[in-house]
């Protein structure tokens, strides 16, 4: 992270803003960043390897924005005139995680990285696990959340050992049958995890995995996972909109990963059809201040899976819905599509990619055909809400509002 890094201030008397949209595509990076070879992502590019993968992509609404001047992406070529402003983000949080790179988007850089345990917890962790919730524990390993229940689910249903497990994220992962682990249960043992995993164990997130199912060949996980993130302790674009009396509105995954905290309303979802539509019909609501959406099956089903034909797919899907986006925004609406960081589908790691994020800014107020250029952090989202609001600067954090507005 450079140590001579500064924001400058926030700028303020935009044109009235009422509501600011940020829609997280999870996962969908444009391209490896200077620092991706500490990472493993050399070469790694989401989408225009993508692209190339499935032969190129139809993407016309946001190549309208601007997105094919972010990256060489097969069929979604550049322009000299767009319908808003694009640009990309660098990540300059230490890691590459969802909660990290959410955090960073509303204002928080994380600036040590959260520990991970490629080679399992240590007993220091399990011992009290163990005893606090009266269950044996099964796998204590990175693993795909998919095979390590088909591989160590009929033993759970046999012995009632909880199947706990990581990856290459800071996450601690409780997997269990739902027929055996009541979810209430199931959510108090994450939160036990939560409590022991604290000083140099402190993860980013703990995660309820239930699934259902007799045997391994019909094991499926549910809809019902919760995350348990760390929560940083000063205060992010959520708590700064609520403390001067606007709203903040969620779907997706959101909500967890901000630990349900300074939320108004939120529609969780893990389905990005459904994250979208209730999206757009809290539009129709109103409320000033912030909506924010994660779309998560780029990341959860097809990115980790290795899977460009449905990574490409779920990208078509989404361009077809900004018309309908736009039509249901009010003049005083912006709306900013982002990312959190990459998941490369057609490398050979199933892996977050350390990437930039796309930049593509679009509403009736906003300028035309404005390059906002590399942006040294996502934390220029969270400055250019702060200017549009008036709120309290972070310390991280360039804002663009006197270029698009």
């Amino acid at each position: 992270m450079p140590n001579d890094y500064q924001p400058a201030p926030t700028q303020h008397n935009p044109p009235e803003i009422s509501r600011v949209f940020v829609i997280v595509l999870d996962g969908v990076g444009v391209g490896e960043t200077p620092d991706a070879h500490h990472y493993g992502d050399k070469g790694a590019n989401s989408i225009a390897n993508t692209a190339r993968a499935v032969g190129g992509l139809a993407l016309p609404h946001m190549q309208a924005i601007g997105l094919g001047n972010l990256a060489d992406i097969l069929g979604v070529a550049p322009r000299q005139e767009t319908l808003g402003a694009y640009g990309k983000c660098a990540e300059l949080s230490a890691g590459k995680g969802s909660d990290v790179g959410h955090w960073e988007l509303m204002g928080h850089v994380t600036e040590t990285p959260f520990p991970t345990y490629p080679d399992g917890f240590p007993e220091e962790i399990l011992q009290p696990f163990r005893e606090r919730t009266g269950r044996g524990i099964l796998a204590n390993r990175a693993a795909s959340g998919t095979e390590i229940i088909k591989e160590l689910g009929e033993e759970h249903l046999r012995t009632g050992d909880l199947i706990v497990y990581t990856s290459a994220d800071s996450v601690f992962q409780i997997a269990a049958n739902e027929g055996i682990v009541p979810i209430g249960e199931l959510y108090h043992y994450c939160e036990i995890a939560r409590e022991i995993l604290v000083d140099e164990h402190t993860v980013g997130r703990v995660i309820a995995r239930p699934f259902k199912g007799t045997s391994r060949k019909n094991f499926k996980r549910t809809d019902r996972r919760k995350d348990y993130p760390f929560m940083p302790p000063d205060k992010l674009i959520f708590d700064k909109l609520i403390d001067a009396g606007h709203q903040v509105y969620t779907t997706g995954k959101i909500d967890d990963l901000f630990g349900h905290r300074s939320i108004s309303q939120t529609y969780h979802s893990v389905n990005n059809d459904a994250s979208i539509q209730a999206a757009i019909k809290y539009l129709s609501e109103p409320f000033t201040g912030l909506l924010m959406t994660n779309l998560i099956e780029f990341d959860m089903v097809y990115g980790h899976r290795n899977d460009p034909g449905g990574y490409a797919r779920k990208l078509e899907e989404f361009d077809a819905y900004i018309p309908a986006i736009r039509a249901s925004m009010k003049p005083s609406d912006i709306a900013m599509i982002v990312a959190d960081h990459g998941v490369d589908p057609t490398t050979d790691s199933t892996d977050h990619s350390r990437e930039y994020i796309p930049l593509l800014v679009f509403g009736e107020r906003v300028k035309h055909s404005i390059n906002l250029g590399i942006r040294q952090t996502y934390a220029d989202v969270a400055a250019t809400i702060e200017g549009i609001f008036d709120l309290p600067h972070s310390k991280f954090g360039v804002s663009f509002m006197s270029d698009i507005l």
